[in-house]
């Protein structure tokens, strides 16, 4: 299993991952944190993408995503992350705390943490 964060989970719709999160992403199934939906709704709601959450291609994509709640659990590993970033993506690295399964994220911050397990 594999946590993708919204960005990755878009580029993956779009055809946009780079050959190596392609690979990672063909060998895996997926696994979103239930914020990422929170995300999409609003980067569409803000005008900063035009993919909405009622978008047939996306509908069927996350058919075959599993989505993880935020739970008690992520919301205590908050205080584990090493860096500090905007809520949703430290909610989606806890998400991979909690169920100790790698992220794949282009995020810099994230990417820097020595705690959260990087795909």
């Amino acid at each position: 299993m594999l946590n993708v964060d919204t960005h990755i989970l878009l580029y993956a719709l779009l055809g946009e991952l780079t050959p190596r999160e392609a690979r990672v992403v063909s060998r895996q199934s997926l696994g979103i944190s239930a914020v990422v939906l929170w995300e999409i709704a609003k980067l569409y709601q803000k005008g900063r993408i035009t993919l909405s959450l009622d978008n047939p291609e996306l509908i069927e994509l996350l058919k075959e995503v599993h989505v993880w709640p935020i739970t008690h659990e992520v919301c205590l590993k908050l205080a584990d992350l090493d860096f500090t970033s905007d809520p949703a993506d430290e909610l989606i690295a806890a998400t991979s705390l909690v169920h100790n399964v790698p992220l794949l994220t282009r995020d810099r911050r994230i990417r820097k943490s020595k705690r959260v397990l990087l795909a």
